[in-house]
């Protein structure tokens, strides 16, 4: 994963999709895809940069535990590739195999899934 000296590999709040009217325009009119592990929600923004959105619900895992450990696993893997994805928001929703994975199997998928978000979205303006 290339980057210039200067990034910084940080995740500040400006970075975050926290409203519910954002979320509820991702799903409206996003691009959906996803694994065997996590759906992503795709639609672009008019921001300079991506934004990361999570949505991590109860079903996925019963223990707050598991779930707090799913989430900090996306946005920590978001904040490695965030210098290398288009302006869009991004929704993250884990799905039930989610649960229990390993870490590395985590990470692995949701690079994959950041691969494809740059390759689909990066061209087009109508996500």
């Amino acid at each position: 994963m290339p980057r210039e000296p200067r990034e910084r590999l940080t995740f500040p709040a400006s970075r975050r999709v926290r409203h519910k009217p954002e979320f509820d325009a991702a799903r409206a009119r996003g691009r959906r895809f996803g694994n065997g592990f996590f759906a992503v929600t795709v639609i672009g923004n008019d921001k300079t940069a991506p934004r990361l959105g999570l949505a991590v619900a109860l079903r996925v895992t019963r223990t707050a535990v598991e779930r707090n450990r799913i989430r900090r696993i996306i946005r920590e893997s978001f904040r490695l590739h965030q210098h290398a994805l288009p302006a869009v928001d991004i929704i993250v929703g884990a799905r039930a195999r989610a649960h229990g994975a390993a870490g590395a199997q985590l990470h692995e998928s949701l690079a994959g899934l950041w691969r494809e978000v740059s390759e689909r979205c990066a061209h087009s303006r109508s996500r």
